[in-house]
């Protein structure tokens, strides 16, 4: 028998975050069970990640930072990943899993991770053995073979991407392909109506591997769940928090947060900074620091205070402070700076819209700055 909750990615973040939970979860047996998880890479170092994960005895955690006031050093062992497969080699594997145990599906595919590949098509229904190559194909491959072989058993689908309404899109993205793949529409209703897409906000800076498989985090942890009906999940945990609406949740973490490593990571590639410089680094430095506090206090605050948050903004500013001073936090900008562009254009364009749509008397010429020199505005 296999795991109930099937993870598509190896991520530090996730090995530190969603399997970290589920690990906590399971030692107090508030767990519905263990993680079977999906490499969708191939390369010698997703293999080698593969192995490592697939090998008992867990692999450790460390969680380092300022909490109540207080230093936390202390190393924990998740245990919650039972085995790794590669999806290139062990299709099978994953697409029985798929059919027989598994009641939940959480992901974390990167900022590329619901792409989809022009090699996808209908003809890979067809052969079992065939292994789609986009994120979003291979899971609707998997719930069709489910579908053939359990009707109307469902699952719940838990994103971790950060995708505003990652539930709700990523479902659309699915239905969309089974529509252009002209599948029946008694599966396209399955789709809908059977599976739970739950849209989800994931939250810690995750900042460095722990080799050959681990990683090093800050206490601060959550994954904020949008409420949807029939859903189940994956564990009950201290740091999982069930809301009505995600907006305030998704909106004070993009446009803080993110946006201030986004912010941080401009300067590091127009200034050709050294590929060492860690965000505490840039904090340390007069010049950087006064440019981030800048664009939170005259660019990004405005529009909170428009919106009626000014507290939970200001709130949140502090705790977003304390977290990129966090001493103990290797968290390269190097790392932070990949897919700069798209990161630009997810973080820092809809907080300007947002601004046009209320408003906001600020001018915000630095992120307007930035989005034109991008060529994402005029």
């Amino acid at each position: 028998m296999s795991e109930p909750i099937l993870q598509f990615g190896t991520s530090r973040f996730l090995l530190a975050h969603v399997a970290l939970f589920v690990s906590q979860a399971l030692e107090r047996g508030d767990a519905m069970g263990g993680i079977n998880v999906v490499q969708t890479t191939g390369n010698p170092v997703s293999h080698a990640r593969a192995a490592a994960l697939s090998r008992p005895g867990g692999y450790p955690v460390r969680i380092r930072g300022s909490e109540r006031g207080g230093i936390v050093d202390k190393v924990i062992v998740c245990d919650a990943i039972r085995t790794a497969w590669i999806a290139d080699r062990d299709w099978a594997a994953v697409r029985r899993a798929a059919i027989e145990d598994v009641r939940v599906i959480v992901s974390n595919t990167g900022d590329i991770g619901y792409r989809l590949d022009e090699r996808d098509s209908s003809g890979l229904l067809a052969d079992d053995a065939a292994v789609p190559r986009s994120y979003p194909a291979k899971l609707l491959a998997l719930l069709h073979s489910r579908w053939r072989e359990r009707a109307l058993d469902g699952v719940s689908i838990f994103p971790c991407e950060l995708v505003e309404n990652n539930g709700d899109t990523l479902r659309e993205i699915v239905l969309d392909i089974a529509r252009q793949w002209a599948l029946p529409e008694s599966f396209v209703d399955y789709l809908r109506e059977q599976c739970v897409w739950v849209n989800s906000l994931v939250d810690r800076i995750v900042s460095a591997p722990i080799d050959p498989i681990g990683a090093v985090a800050e206490p601060y942890a959550l994954w904020a769940i949008e409420r949807r009906p029939g859903m189940e999940l994956p564990c009950v945990h201290e740091n999982i928090v069930l809301a009505d609406d995600l907006r305030s949740y998704e909106r004070l973490k993009l446009f803080f947060l993110n946006l201030g490593h986004s912010w941080l990571a401009e300067q590091w590639i127009a200034e050709r900074r050294p590929s060492s410089e860690t965000v505490l680094d840039a904090m340390n430095d007069p010049h950087l620091r006064t440019g981030i506090e800048t664009v939170w206090q005259e660019e990004v605050l405005p529009v909170f205070v428009a919106m009626g948050l000014r507290d939970q903004a200001e709130h949140y500013i502090a705790s977003v402070r304390e977290r990129f001073i966090n001493p103990y936090l290797d968290h390269r900008i190097a790392d932070i700076a990949q897919n700069h562009v798209e990161k630009v254009k997810r973080r820092v364009l809809p907080l300007i819209e947002f601004a046009d749509l209320l408003s906001v008397q600020a001018a915000q010429p630095r992120l307007r700055g930035v989005l034109a020199k991008h060529g994402l505005i005029s």
